[in-house]
């Protein structure tokens, strides 16, 4: 059975490469914790607001049970 899980992170200036560290370990978390063993595919999207800066990011991963 195939399932697919998103996460999202906001991102704020001068603290983005904290915020990415915390969403792999959130991520990553979740994989240890669910005990998945084989990941299909992970990716990752930005977000932006009405001027186009980015502000947040939302990684999607799908996986097999």
């Amino acid at each position: 059975m195939v399932r697919v899980k998103s996460f999202g992170m906001e991102l704020r200036p001068m603290k983005t490469m904290r915020e990415l560290a915390d969403l792999d370990d959130m991520v990553n978390r979740y994989i240890a914790d669910n005990r998945i063993r084989r990941l299909i595919s992970v990716s990752d999207s930005a977000t932006t607001d009405d001027k186009g800066e980015t502000i947040g990011l939302i990684r999607v991963i799908s996986y097999e049970l």
